[in-house]
């Protein structure tokens, strides 16, 4: 793999379990690539492009799981920080429903909310227009040195992720019987890394939690734990400050 976006190739579309959301309900490796295809054409509809930026709501979901997937194969940066993407005029910023109305952008900014149907007439509802979207990827041109999360203090490379997340599953052998769960959000590129394209490339299974601790019964094999987290109730653990030093 070169890029992110090869993780979403079309033969890899099996009934395999990819993802499992924090309410127990899971997704086979089909419904997540289609679905990973519906939101890039969403984000494209919304401006997104190679080496424009969009700023996602950290929180562990299906649909920003989806929004990371679909910029990754669109060749758009993702910023885990809707903010901070506010404050530097980002092409698109997602967030859930509830925050719509404290959020503001600035024209050249196209907002999106999940979780419910938007309260202003020009902010997208995501999951009507995913839903509805095309289930083909758009052509895009994606090369591996191009930014691929924009952390606090750095852009990070589709070839750095995948470098680190290589090294992930060699050192915690995954592989497609592993359950890692993320035990946190999407805010560090550790995290994502580890919680999300680790497991989807070794084709195992995601599992996301709640950071709020209503997670229920999920559990796993591996666990991608926060910074200053001691304890996950799997036996074994990745801290997510270990994946990029």
């Amino acid at each position: 793999m070169d890029v992110v976006g090869d993780l979403l190739a079309r033969d890899r579309r099996s009934r395999d379990i990819a993802l499992v959301t924090a309410d127990g309900r899971e997704r086979t490796y089909h419904d997540l690539i289609t679905n990973a295809y519906k939101a890039a054409n969403v984000l494209r509809y919304l401006g997104a492009r190679e080496g424009s930026t969009v700023a996602v709501e950290p929180t562990p979901r299906l649909h920003t799981t989806l929004a990371f997937l679909g910029a990754a194969g669109l060749g758009a940066a993702v910023r885990f920080d809707p903010d901070a993407g506010i404050a530097a005029g980002d092409r698109v910023v997602l967030v859930d429903v509830a925050d719509e109305e404290r959020t503001d952008p600035a024209p050249g900014t196209n907002l999106a909310v999940f979780d419910g149907p938007p309260e202003r007439a020009e902010t997208t509802h995501w999951e009507q227009d995913l839903w509805s979207e095309n289930p083909g990827m758009p052509p895009s041109s994606v090369e591996s040195t191009d930014p691929l999360v924009r952390d606090a203090d750095r852009d990070v490379s589709h070839a750095d992720v995948l470098s680190a997340a290589a090294s992930v599953i060699e050192a915690h052998d995954i592989d497609e019987e592993t359950r890692v769960v993320l035990r946190g959000s999407f805010a560090t590129v550790g995290a994502v890394t580890a919680g999300i394209v680790a497991p989807l490339a070794a084709g195992g299974t995601v599992v996301l939690t709640d950071p709020s601790g209503t997670d229920g019964d999920a559990r796993g094999d591996l666990a991608v734990v926060a910074e200053g987290q001691e304890t996950a109730p799997e036996a074994r653990s990745v801290p997510v400050a270990d994946v990029f030093r």
